[in-house]
């Protein structure tokens, strides 16, 4: 790989390394500069941006907006979500982000995180129930993606029964089928129609869930113009976000964190004679293998440098959190997975005003999730050859395909 300067704005570098062996092609790719020109996710030339120091300056800048509308024409393409789904947090910029977050950050509250602490607990055990008496499992669908989507669909009161629904589009959202090109817009299709059907549901029959909670903020600020207010999109968009999230980062999370012990049987026998580390050791899995490996897209309102590249007002930049979180210069041997390190500093969960809502429930939910699974299996073991382990094929972000164990 070479550097930007080197490249110039014509000759995008290739991202396949960053699907192959990404640790590495970072390192080469700090190493060789700050910021390299790519092709990005949706096969636009886009700014990476690689080392902590920027990466972290640039999560925290107002100059870069996550608006699309400050993007140059034809730069950019995304998931093309339509108003009622793309109207969220992540496409946001003060005053709307502030607003919006103001109205929800009331329920991740610790106070209500810890109350789902005994509830998170139950589900894990009825998971690791069923799965016992098999003494295998492949546990991305058994454990790690079962878990994060009972919590968040019971969070926000959604049937069971649409559980799997939710599952299925999601996966055509991260990780599109090539061979099924119309996959991904018939999900988007499906979900808007759940969602407002959802929506109509609670309005009509309020439940004791996050969402009645939501539509009654919307419906009451309706008719208060001087406070705040959220529309029937931003409603929507908010139900969309929050699962999606809540699932996407969690599943990958626990999935990541179980492979990185199984990777290092010595960390995996400490944790367990030692489960008052775990918070600890949940900092370092998101440092280790954070499961967002790109910050969601920046686009500067000004021509703008980071690490002495200019950047053109308009353009994509991506920060690379995966890369941040593995700079020599910020963590001491990264490449080492170390619990015991300081945990402080590591950039999984973002940083600035767009640091992740849902941070408390992510930790809570890993800290139970890998608790008790090491726990109730003390001789839990890979089930297959470990070249024969196979994450996702994006860059956005970094899970597994599938983690077959045994014990």
């Amino acid at each position: 790989m070479q550097n930007t300067a080197e490249t110039g704005p014509d000759a995008p570098l290739d991202t396949a390394p960053l699907l192959d062996d990404p640790y590495a092609a970072y390192a080469a790719l700090r190493a060789a500069g700050p910021v390299h020109r790519i092709t990005g996710t949706d096969g636009q030339p886009a700014w990476l941006v690689t080392r902590y120091d920027d990466v972290r300056s640039a999560l925290a800048d107002p100059r870069l907006s996550l608006d699309r509308r400050h993007a140059t024409p034809g730069n950019y393409r995304g998931f093309s979500l339509p108003p009622a789904l793309d109207a969220n947090l992540l496409n946001m910029d003060p005053p709307d982000h502030t607003r919006i977050r103001r109205l929800v950050v009331k329920a991740f509250t610790p106070g209500r995180i810890e109350a789902l602490r005994a509830p998170v607990q139950r589900i894990a055990d009825d998971l690791l129930d069923a799965m016992a008496a098999r003494g295998r499992a492949e546990l991305v669908a058994d454990y790690a993606g079962p878990l994060p989507i009972t919590v968040i669909c019971d969070l926000l009161g959604i049937p069971a029964e649409r559980r799997r629904d939710f599952l299925a589009w999601s996966d055509a959202l991260i990780t599109p089928d090539p061979s099924r090109p119309q996959a991904m817009k018939e999900a988007i299709g499906a979900m808007l129609e759940f969602y407002t059907g959802l929506i109509a549901a609670k309005r009509a029959e309020p439940g004791d869930d996050l969402l009645s909670d939501l539509i009654a903020v919307r419906d009451d600020s309706a008719d208060d113009p001087a406070g705040d207010r959220l529309s029937e999109d931003e409603l929507t968009s908010l139900a969309f976000l929050i699962l999606f999230a809540g699932y996407e980062n969690t599943v990958q999370l626990i999935g990541n964190s179980v492979l990185a012990l199984l990777d290092h049987p010595e960390r995996l026998a400490a944790l367990r004679r030692n489960p008052a580390e775990l918070a600890a050791a949940v900092e370092e899995f998101l440092r280790y293998d954070a499961p967002a490996a790109l910050a969601i897209r920046r686009f500067p309102v000004e021509d703008l440098e980071i690490g002495g590249v200019r950047i053109p007002a308009g353009e994509s930049v991506l920060l690379s959190i995966a890369s941040a979180n593995h700079d020599p210069k910020r963590f001491a041997d990264p490449e080492r997975l170390d619990p015991t390190r300081e945990p402080s500093g590591h950039l999984a969960l973002g940083h600035g005003i767009h640091y992740c809502l849902g941070a408390p429930l992510a930790r809570m939910e890993a800290e139970i999730a890998i608790g008790a699974l090491i726990s109730r299996f003390p001789e839990l073991r890979l089930d297959v050859a470990r070249d024969e382990v196979r994450h996702r094929r994006t860059i956005r972000a970094r899970g597994l395909i599938s983690l077959p164990v045994a014990w």
